[in-house]
């Protein structure tokens, strides 16, 4: 399973909210709501978070063996 966990810590820790990645970066609120739910979302998607947060994947996405 992918988890996104580590993107929601990145954001709190570089005070970026979800409320600015819509308005000011442009990020689709459908999006936001697939991150919150561990759904797939592109690697474009992926790529422009790192550019937003200015940080590294792993910042933002995790692989988490499933039993």
């Amino acid at each position: 399973m992918i988890s996104y966990e580590n993107l929601w810590r990145t954001m709190q820790e570089k005070g970026v909210t979800q409320y600015a990645l819509i308005k000011k970066h442009g990020v689709s609120p459908s999006q936001i709501t697939r991150l919150k739910r561990n759904e797939s979302v592109s690697t474009h998607t992926i790529e422009m978070f790192c550019r937003i947060l200015d940080c590294r994947v792993e910042d933002i996405m995790e692989y988490i063996k499933e039993d």
